[in-house]
């Protein structure tokens, strides 16, 4: 299975380095590229990538503009590439804030030395999002949705059970030891910070249960959290 790659770059230089870092690799295929973020919004819609490397600084409309909307009109995993991306920047923040699900700097350097090691990385990155699938998959909008109601209204969730069989239901009982426990439970791996920005900002302040969250993340994505969550266990 080959995965389909948008680029986005105003630098015709990076557009053709990336493009031709990413198709070294038999499972990437960089369908298009786009010069501004206006452009990206509207290729992404057309063609339906499975991954969109990002740059921030643009004409027209920057990254981060472009990832909301992106988000919004064709929800598409995104991995921001721009040099102002790196560990515990504003504008990566913003990104992930934004609905991007990784990022990385990008260094002029070691591009133009076509470093082995920054082009490896790279395609690492961008077939990592890919095998996880489309985040519109996820359903955000949808959910967002679900959880809206009247005031003191229980919101509908997706449940899934050990078999992996799919039902609706406000909440779900367990019995054991003879006690029953109400409590909503929500896991989440690829989007889960937007999905969950999202569902927990419309729950009613009386929601009457316990809530138990579970998100996937990669280990260097945990720091950028917003949210206060203790991780639980180390990303496998």
């Amino acid at each position: 299975m080959t995965y389909k790659v948008l680029v986005v770059d105003d630098s015709s230089f990076f557009r053709r380095r990336v493009t031709d870092i990413l198709n070294r690799d038999p499972l990437l295929e960089v369908i298009d590229v786009a010069v501004n973020g206006q452009e990206a919004v509207d290729k992404a819609i057309k063609l339906k990538p499975d991954v969109i490397t990002m740059d921030v600084e643009m004409p027209v409309l920057n990254g981060i503009a472009a990832v909301k909307k992106i988000m919004a009109q064709s929800p598409t995993a995104i991995l921001m590439f721009s040099s102002l991306t790196h560990q515990g920047a504003k504008s990566t923040l913003d990104a992930l804030e934004a609905g991007a699900l990784d990022f990385l700097p990008k260094k002029f350097n070691e591009i133009a030395q076509n470093s082995e090691v920054a082009g490896s990385l790279l395609r690492q990155r961008v077939v990592q999002l890919a095998k996880k699938g489309s985040v519109s998959k996820l359903n955000v909008g949808r959910d967002s949705q679900a959880a809206k109601g009247s005031q003191g209204a229980q919101p509908v969730v997706r449940t899934r059970s050990i078999a992996g069989e799919q039902g609706t239901s406000s909440h779900s009982k367990r019995t054991a030891s003879g006690k029953k426990y109400s409590l909503l439970a929500i896991g989440t791996s690829t989007g889960g910070p937007v999905a969950l920005q999202k569902i927990l900002t419309e729950f009613p302040q009386d929601f009457p249960l316990p809530i138990i969250l579970i998100q996937h993340m990669p280990q260097h994505l945990l720091t950028h959290l917003r949210v206060g969550l203790i991780p639980c266990a180390k990303s496998v």
